[in-house]
């Protein structure tokens, strides 16, 4: 259901919002699609409790992340709000990690915490990316109409699309049936 594949925690967020500038399709629509994100994206154990308020938060932190990382992009100014908003979330406590050991004597990672840990995670990822040297490597995805963003982590900056599986293969696919068409 939710994709992970922008190389990113807080791009990957944003990512719940598809299509934006076409049919936007909401895939994070309610408070129990929310937890189970935190959960899929491996931010805590368990899903946690979220209420509506929690929820709007996250909402406005999603696009605000959105649109930070888009504007430069799209030849637009950031808007200091929204610089505001992720600071804000990102100067709070993230999600506690510790190692748990099991009666095997295996260690494993342990993540705990409530909805601000995990909004305090996902700003701390975005502020990280966004005012790093990895900012100039945000891309949207060239295949229409997606609008996801990813990080740009190949050897020539040259990649053109958010994944192979969805946009990738459906762009070359149109390339091969047109030159083939006009055969």
């Amino acid at each position: 259901m939710f994709m992970f594949l922008s190389g990113n925690l807080a791009l990957d967020f944003a990512g719940t919002v598809g299509h934006r500038d076409t049919d936007r399709q909401e895939l994070m629509g309610t408070p129990d699609l929310l937890a189970s994100w935190v959960t899929a994206a491996g931010l805590l154990d368990r899903p946690p409790v979220v209420g509506d308020d929690d929820y709007g938060r996250a909402v406005r932190l999603r696009e605000a992340v959105y649109r930070l990382a888009v504007a430069p992009l799209r030849g637009r100014g950031r808007e200091p709000g929204d610089v505001a908003l992720v600071s804000g979330h990102a100067a709070l406590p993230a999600v506690r990690p510790a190692l748990v050991m099991e009666d095997t004597g295996e260690l494993r990672l342990s993540r705990t915490g409530g909805m601000d840990e995990v909004l305090a995670s996902i700003a701390r990822s975005a502020a990280e990316l966004l005012g790093g040297p990895d900012a100039a490597r945000v891309r949207e995805c060239a295949s229409a109409p997606c609008t996801r963003l990813y990080v740009d982590a190949s050897r020539g900056g040259s990649r053109r699309w958010c994944g192979m599986r969805e946009c990738g293969n459906r762009e070359k696919a149109a390339s091969f049936r047109a030159r083939h068409r006009s055969l």
